[in-house]
């Protein structure tokens, strides 16, 4: 190969390679309020993961999952962002109190019998809270969405269930053949 065909192989290479690292690098997408907001590769989070947890979503968390499948109107799913919001509010220091004694024990550090306690405590305030979140939230819903919504449920749970015995009978098979 002559010194010309490997020059010109090298600069279509380079440029086939910048031109496909350009379409997946992060975009950025004007909202209709005007703010704008970074999508990139995986998804409009902008970073893995975000879509699940960090995005605004009626994706809910307390046991709410599957909201967004649901044929919710505009008044529903401007009443359940505001319970969501004035939970998250409500909730915002018991949860940064939460972390904070959570990252102590992950970080290897031993938790005090008042810590510990303490958790206890917080952990029941949670679950309190998601329950009455929920309760309020169910109340919203008509008859044909809480029947829908535990459809979807109880799709989920049968989803898992397989999963679970497809995953014993992986271990299974692993270990006879170890």
């Amino acid at each position: 190969m002559s010194f010309k065909q490997k020059f010109l192989s090298a600069i279509t290479l380079a440029f086939a390679f910048a031109a496909f690292t350009t379409v997946g690098m992060a975009q950025e997408t004007q909202r209709q309020d005007g703010s704008v907001q970074k999508q990139g590769k995986f998804g409009k989070g902008g970073g893995f993961g975000k879509g699940m947890r960090g995005g605004k979503g009626m994706r809910g968390g307390m046991g709410m999952r599957g909201l967004q499948q649901l044929n919710l109107s505009d008044t529903q799913k401007e009443q359940i962002r505001g319970i969501m919001q004035a939970n998250r509010t409500q909730n915002q220091g018991t949860h940064e109190e939460f972390r904070q004694i959570m990252q102590t024990r992950r970080s290897g550090g031993t938790l005090t019998a008042e810590q510990e306690s303490r958790l206890q405590v917080i952990r029941q305030q949670m679950r309190q809270n998601a329950e009455l979140n929920k309760q309020q939230i169910m109340a919203l819903l008509t008859l044909e969405q809480r029947t829908q919504l535990e459809q979807i449920r109880e799709q989920k749970r049968q989803k898992m269930q397989e999963r679970k015995q497809n995953r014993g009978i992986r271990q299974s098979s692993q270990s006879e053949i170890n």
